[in-house]
C-alpha cells in the first residue's frame, strides 16, 4: 500500500536527517521533494499546493518542538497534515433508528461495487446486524447471480424482485427486509464504463424512493486522478455521505485516498484491502498517515489478531509454551491464523519498520507453502515429537513435501530455536527478555 510513496517521502526526509535545526532553506528543499512525491502519487494539484503550504507554515511556525531532532519534527508535522487531508478521524456509518436502515451503494462499473456490498454485509453481520442485499443491477450480466453467490457465503438473504426495474426493486426490498426481519438493507445499483446520465438518473431516483440513511460511493483507488474526478461527478448528483476506496492493497501512489476528502468534502469510510469477503478495513485517517510514512500501524494488526485468535486457544497455547510443550502442529495451527489476518505483504507493512526493511522485497502469500508443506508430510507422532525424526525419517518427509532434506533440517531448526525464544519470553518476561536481547547487542 502506497510502496512508491512511502519511499520517496523517505529520500524526502532524508535532507533534514542529521541536521541541527529547522530553517528555510532545508525545509524549502525537503518540501520540494516532498511536492514532487506527492505530483508523482497523481494527488490533485490544488491538494499538493495547500498540503505544502500548511507543512511549511507549521514548520517554520512555532508549533515545532525545538527539543526534538529536524527530521522527527517533520516526520510529526507530515503526519498531522497527511491525516487531517484524509479527515482526521475515523467516520463511522450512520444508520440511525429506522428499522430497516437502508445504505445506497453506487460507483462506476469494475469498481468493485457489488462485492463491497457483500463485504459490508459480512461486516455490519460480524456487528451483530441482520443485512440483506438488494441486486438492484439489472444490466450487468451475471450481477445478481455474483451478488447471490457471495451473499451464500455469508448467509445472508437476497432481494433481487421478478421485474427489470431497479427503482421499483429499490422499493419493493424495504418490505421485504421487514418481512424477512433484516435491519439493513444493502442496495447494489448498476454501474457504467463511464459516467452516464441515465444512470445518474436511475441512481437518483431509487435515492428519492428508498431514502437511504447513508449513499456511499465505492471507487478504485488506483485510477488516481480519475477516481477524484468520477467522486466529484457523483457527488454533484447524489450528494452521498461517505467514499469507499477499493483495492487499496495495490495502490502504490496513494493520489485517490489523498485528494479525495479535500476536492468533495465527504470522509472515506471504508477501505478494500483484498479480494476475499473480509478484506475490508475501516477508513483511519492516523493509521493510513503512519503507513505512509512507514510508522506502521499496530493497532489494526492487533485488531486483525483479536478477530481471527480465539481467546482460550491463546491461554491454552501460552500454558504450553511455559511448559516447553509448544508443537509443530501448534506452529501449523498459528501459520493458518496468519494467513487469515490477510496478504503477508500487508502484515508485515503494519508492523512499525518493518514495511521500510521489507521494501522492494518479493514478498508473497505462498511464504509458507513448504513450512505447511513439510509439516503435512510428517506423522501426528512426529508433530507432537519433533526429536524423534532422525535421518531416514527427514529424506522421506523430504520426498513427501517435495522439497529437500536440508529444508527439513532448516525448519527443525529454526522451530527449536523460536521454542527456546518462546520459553524465555514466557518465564523470563518480555521485560527481561528485551534486557537479555540488548545485551547481546551490545556484548
Amino acid at each position: 500500500m502506497f510502496e512508491n510513496l512511502s519511499e520517496k517521502l523517505d529520500g524526502a526526509l532524508k535532507r533534514l536527517r542529521g541536521q541541527h535545526r529547522i530553517t528555510e532553506e532545508n525545509v524549502s528543499d525537503t518540501l520540494r521533494e516532498v511536492r514532487r512525491a506527492l505530483l508523482d502519487a497523481d494527488v490533485h494539484l490544488a491538494v499538493v499546493k495547500e498540503f505544502i503550504e500548511s507543512v511549511k507554515a507549521k514548520a517554520l511556525g512555532e508549533t515545532v518542538v525545538k527539543s526534538v531532532s529536524p527530521g522527527e519534527q517533520m516526520v510529526k508535522i507530515l503526519h498531522d497534515e497527511l491525516m487531517a487531508l484524509m479527515g482526521s478521524e475515523q467516520s463511522d456509518l450512520r444508520l440511525g433508528n429506522r428499522v430497516p436502515a437502508v445504505v445506497l451503494v453506487a460507483g462506476l462499473q469494475g469498481s468493485g461495487k457489488t462485492t463491497f456490498c457483500a463485504k459490508l454485509a459480512r461486516h455490519l453481520k460480524s456487528k451483530g446486524r441482520r443485512p440483506m442485499l438488494v441486486a438492484a443491477d439489472v444490466y450487468r450480466p451475471a450481477a445478481i447471480e455474483q451478488l447471490k453467490l457471495l451473499a451464500g457465503e455469508l448467509s445472508v438473504p437476497v432481494y433481487s424482485g421478478d421485474e427489470k426495474n431497479p427503482v421499483e426493486i429499490a422499493r419493493e426490498s424495504i418490505d421485504a427486509a421487514r418481512r424477512l426481519m433484516a435491519d439493513t438493507v444493502i442496495i447494489d445499483t448498476a454501474g457504467r464504463l463511464s459516467i452516464d446520465e441515465e444512470m445518474m438518473r436511475e441512481v437518483e431516483n431509487i435515492k428519492k424512493v428508498v431514502k437511504p440513511d447513508e449513499t456511499l460511493f465505492v471507487v478504485d483507488a488506483m485510477t488516481g486522478q480519475d477516481a477524484v474526478n468520477t467522486a466529484r461527478a457523483f457527488h454533484d448528483r447524489l450528494d452521498y455521505e461517505g467514499v469507499v476506496l477499493t483495492k487499496l492493497d495495490g495502490d502504490t501512489r496513494g493520489g485517490a485516498a489523498l485528494s479525495i476528502r479535500q476536492v468533495v468534502n465527504k470522509p472515506i469510510k471504508f477501505a478494500g484491502v483484498g479480494e476475499k469477503l473480509d478484506a475490508l478495513e475501516p477508513f483511519h485517517p492516523d493509521r493510513i498517515a503512519s503507513r505512509i510514512l512507514g510508522m506502521g500501524d499496530i493497532v489494526t494488526l492487533v485488531e486483525k489478531a483479536q478477530e481471527q485468535i480465539d481467546e482460550e486457544e491463546a491461554l491454552r497455547l501460552e500454558r504450553k509454551m511455559r511448559k516447553n510443550q509448544f508443537t509443530l502442529e501448534d506452529f501449523y495451527n498459528q501459520i493458518q491464523q496468519i494467513k487469515k489476518m490477510g496478504p503477508l505483504s500487508s502484515v508485515l507493512e503494519m508492523i512499525p519498520g518493518m514495511g521500510k526493511a521489507m521494501r522492494g522485497a518479493d514478498v508473497s502469500d505462498d511464504a509458507f507453502k513448504h513450512i505447511e508443506a513439510i509439516i503435512q508430510s510428517m506423522t501426528p507422532e512426529e508433530r507432537q515429537t519433533p526429536a524423534i525424526i532422525n535421518a531416514s525419517r527427514r529424506r522421506r518427509i523430504a520426498m513427501g513435501s517435495g522439497t529437500t532434506v536440508q529444508d527439513v533440517n532448516r525448519l527443525l531448526k529454526q522451530f527449536n530455536e523460536m521454542k527456546k525464544l518462546m520459553k524465555r519470553v514466557t518465564r523470563g518476561g518480555m521485560k527481561n527478555f528485551m534486557q537479555d536481547m540488548r545485551a547481546q547487542r551490545l556484548g
